[in-house]
């Protein structure tokens, strides 16, 4: 773990007990501090008692009295739409509140980094879709690379609990809004910002509050590199503001959808080729159309903003290309989980907003689409310029009849539940089509999160198999 630094003999106060918050406990504690644990579960509570820590009702009067520190876990509001009441008492009491991204950058670095060859690097990632596929994509390359790395934040280990660092290691971290809007500290080597859809708006009230907790990262942030997706105009903005003029090359440009031949230094996918210039001149290509791990634009887009990371580290062309093909994919994301009879299942229980689903939707030829659950603001009206390669939708969940009449002309069958949905769209597709499941939709009617969504389209799909 990475024991907190600058608080020993302290009280340090920590809200919610899931995984980021006891491996908090658990770096404060080895730092020397005195943790003081509070979650309004009573189960989280015995958890944390059965590790030896002192539970703290956070919620009685005078509870922050002699508190250094409130650090609380990602997905506690501290501000809209409504502070937690704990956090709202802190914050009254002038007492610091912070989260684990915040303690992990100030206590990251130790005096035996002074001995090093090459000292440690941080590669942060954030975006609003592909930032958990290019973190392991990173993490991949640079393991095949023979790099020393470790990947953690949004995605597997918290950033608390990863081990310290060695000569010349990387620490890949995806990062939510959520965890770059409150983090006090935040000093990554190399920052990604993949792209900006709606997400989270209730959360930072409003779309302009969502772009302001990712531009934390750079401009508070201070990167030697920033490698940025300029797709969307938040992304042309923040190149912008983060560079002197086109040619500094200390801003990458990436793109799956334009050329960015004029700037010091880009990375772009166009018809299925990823391309680097520098200071005008191609520097190097790679054919990403049979990389299966990478099917799609949105994934051309991963694959870019990875290598532009990779290559500020200095890595070569030849070796980020020669990784990207054992790469397998994440779990729910574009993932291929079975071929019968040449139709291929793909598994897209991450796509759960229009933005991701319509990436899902413009990466195959020919679909035979699973969509639906607990639909969000705005239903899918927005996935309608994007249905062009669907043959047929199959709708399940709480939303199923509200996404049938957005489809308008294009052929659907309401069947309620995965398995119907699975069974009905397998006996209809044909040879070169692809089953998909990209639900547009959040899972939290029918699963507990979109994992077990998956999982269980998963396990539909492999009972086929045994048919």
């Amino acid at each position: 773990m990475i024991p907190v630094k600058g608080y020993a003999g302290a009280k340090v106060a920590v809200l919610g007990l899931g995984r980021s918050g006891l491996a908090t406990a658990r770096a404060l504690m080895a730092g020397g501090a005195a943790p003081l644990l509070w979650d309004d579960s009573p189960e989280a509570r015995t958890r944390a008692e059965a590790e030896g820590f002192v539970c703290y009702d956070l919620t009685r009067a005078g509870a922050f009295e002699g508190v250094a520190l409130l650090v609380t876990s990602p997905g506690i509001p501290h501000l809209y739409p409504a502070p937690n009441k704990i956090i709202a008492r802190a914050l009254e009491a002038g007492i610091p509140v912070d989260n684990d991204i915040g303690l992990f950058f100030r206590s990251f670095a130790t005096n035996d980094w002074d001995n090093f060859e090459t000292a440690p690097r941080v590669i942060c990632v954030t975006g609003s879709n592909g930032k958990s596929t290019t973190t392991a994509l990173i993490h991949h390359i640079l393991e095949e690379a023979g790099r020393p790395t470790q990947m953690a934040g949004n995605i597997g280990r918290g950033v608390l609990d990863i081990d310290p660092a060695e000569d010349g290691e990387v620490v890949v971290l995806e990062l939510s809004s959520y965890q770059t809007d409150l983090a006090r500290a935040l000093t990554p080597d190399i920052a990604v910002f993949t792209n900006l859809s709606p997400d989270h708006l209730d959360r930072h009230n409003g779309l302009g509050g969502y772009f302001a907790a990712k531009r934390r990262l750079f401009a508070e942030g201070g990167p030697d590199r920033a490698v940025i997706g300029v797709d969307e105009a938040e992304g042309r903005f923040l190149a912008n503001q983060m560079s002197e003029g086109p040619q500094d090359d200390r801003v990458i440009r990436v793109s799956s959808a334009t050329k960015l031949e004029v700037f010091g230094w880009s990375v772009f996918a166009r018809k299925g080729f990823l391309s680097e210039w520098r200071r005008g001149k191609q520097v190097a290509s790679i054919d990403l159309r049979e990389i299966a791990g990478l099917p799609g634009a949105h994934n051309h887009q991963n694959a870019c903003a990875a290598y532009a990371a990779c290559r500020s580290l200095g890595l070569g062309p030849k070796q980020i290309e020669t990784a990207f093909h054992s790469f397998a994919g994440l779990p729910h994301r574009s993932q291929l989980v079975g071929e019968r009879a040449g139709v291929r299942f793909i598994n897209d229980s991450k796509a759960t907003n229009v933005d991701s689903a319509a990436k899902a939707l413009q990466a195959f030829p020919a679909i035979r689409w699973i969509a639906g659950g607990m639909g969000k603001d705005g239903g899918i009206a927005g996935l309608l310029p994007f249905i062009g390669s669907v043959k047929k939708a199959y709708l399940i969940g709480h939303s199923a009849r509200d996404f049938a009449l957005e489809l308008g002309d294009l052929p659907h069958e309401i069947c309620e539940t995965m398995a119907r949905a699975v069974a009905r769209a397998a006996e209809e597709a044909c040879m070169g089509e692809v089953v998909l499941l990209a639900p547009a939709a959040a899972s939290f009617d029918q699963y507990p999160n979109f994992e077990k969504r998956g999982e269980d389209f998963t396990a539909r799909v492999k009972a086929l198999m045994d048919v």
